[in-house]
């Protein structure tokens, strides 16, 4: 079966791939594992060496990954060229941290000597989205890697050309030539992948209902999984805020990746004194994006990445609006070739409505009403998701006991945007899935945490 590529920016087909049987995938498995056996034996300098040239590929070769984020799913090139340099920050962070992460820890205990030890486990499949088609698979790849783990990646069907570059990306970077394998499956064969028993565990980004899928397969086969699902991130501005700052940082972080980010800004939750001097700094600064070609250095909005994921979120704004909310600014699709939507902004927006309870994946901001800082944080947690959130206030302790302890979320900022970080653990809680990537926890989450004990 054919899996033809459309270019969102244009609605033109750019290329096909061929889907694989899935008796070839398993052959590939096969071939991954044995690789692995020993790779797992391998020094963590030999691994630092290959994933110290995987980072020096992704920045020299920048500008020809970017270009193919925006052919295969309309990323502003500018974005995708910040994206790869990411890539190369994160194999760079765990080539030099990882040794040191997973080195044995000695436990007092009545033993002659116990401690804990951390084994990779093996296989891991990896099912990745297309909306950072790079960043999600190696933030994975790195860490795994460098634990002496192995990987198969089944992308998004829109990117097959991203996956099958990350592959050759770790070929050419030195690394066993399957130990990273890319395969071109449909959604609906991957339970068939899980059930292979030399894949010993699942990390998923993506919806939660295609968490909530992977997660139950997984749980039939006893295989331990790291979800990192949707998300509607709340960012509170209160009465003390420096409201230019927080616009400029709202409108910033919902447009990220045209709007298409678990952890961009969503749900913008004002105290009622601020309401309309805010509401005309979103319209003004939302208003001042440039949509347009993706490959121009001058574009901030290009393409969602599928027409039928741009009228999915069309959908959602009139649905909203039949709700009772007010729509400032956009709301209407542009009579003009691709998957585009211009910047949008409801308010008045209400529970029940989808702007307020489900995931809006596209440049729409939606504007909601507190009475107070107790009022707001009620509003914030009144979701069934939580992966970021963040709150605007001139008083930075209580920003900080509101992010540690009256937000749920599993990544809480003050006075900025929610982003991740190679240093900083990341995933959310609820809806939003489970298990960390990224840090230090993110590198043990597919390790045998081994206890051993010494008489």
């Amino acid at each position: 079966m054919g899996t033809d590529v459309i270019n969102p920016a244009t609605g033109k087909k750019v290329r096909s791939f061929v889907e694989m049987d899935i008796d070839d995938v398993r052959s590939i498995i096969d071939d991954v594992h044995q690789t692995w056996l020993s790779w797992k034996q391998t020094s963590f300098n030999e691994r630092a060496k290959y994933m110290l040239n995987a980072s020096r590929i992704l920045k020299e070769e920048k500008d020809k990954y970017a270009s193919l984020m925006t052919e295969e799913m309309g990323k502003v090139k500018k974005a995708g060229i910040s994206e790869v340099e990411k890539c190369a920050w994160v194999c760079e962070y765990y080539a030099g941290n990882a040794e040191a992460f997973l080195q044995p820890q000695l436990v007092s205990t009545d033993a002659a000597k116990s401690y804990i030890s951390y084994q990779p486990l093996g296989v891991v499949l990896a099912v990745m989205p297309w909306n950072f088609p790079f960043w999600q698979v190696i933030r994975f790849a790195a860490p795994a890697l460098m634990a002496g783990n192995a990987g198969v990646l089944k992308h998004a069907s829109n990117v097959p050309g991203c996956g099958l570059a990350i592959e050759e990306l770790f070929q050419k970077a030195g690394f066993p030539a399957n130990l990273f394998r890319t395969i071109l499956l449909s959604s609906k064969e991957v339970s068939k992948v899980i059930e292979h028993p030399h894949v010993k565990a699942v990390t998923l980004t993506g919806s939660t209902p295609a968490g909530k899928a992977v997660a139950s397969k997984a749980g039939e086969m006893l295989k331990k999984t790291v979800l990192e699902l949707g998300g509607s991130d709340p960012y509170i501005i209160l009465e003390d805020a420096d409201l230019e700052h927080a616009a400029e940082t709202c409108v910033n972080s919902r447009l990220i990746n045209t709007g298409q980010s678990c952890i961009a800004a969503k749900r913008f939750i004002v105290v009622a004194p601020l309401k309309a001097q805010f509401e005309k700094l979103i319209v003004s600064k939302m208003q001042a994006k440039v949509m347009g070609d993706p490959q121009a250095d001058d574009t901030d909005l290009g393409p969602m990445a599928r027409e039928d994921l741009r009228d999915d979120l069309h959908r959602q704004v009139k649905a909203s609006i039949d709700a009772g909310a007010d729509c400032l600014l956009g709301g209407r699709r542009p009579d003009i070739a691709g998957a585009y939507y211009p910047a949008t902004v409801l308010t008045n927006v209400r529970p029940g409505s989808p702007a307020y309870d489900e995931e809006m994946f596209g440049p729409v901001a939606a504007i909601i009403t507190a009475n107070d800082e107790k009022d707001a944080i009620r509003i914030a947690n009144d979701t069934s998701f939580g992966l970021g959130a963040a709150v605007f206030t001139k008083d930075v302790k209580r920003g900080e006991q509101i992010a540690e302890q009256e937000l749920n979320a599993g990544s809480c900022f003050v006075n900025t945007l929610v982003k991740s970080d190679p240093r900083l653990p990341f995933g959310g809680i609820n809806e939003s899935g489970y298990g960390r990537e990224l840090g230090v926890f993110g590198i043990k989450e597919f390790m045998n945490i081994k206890t051993v004990y010494i008489q």
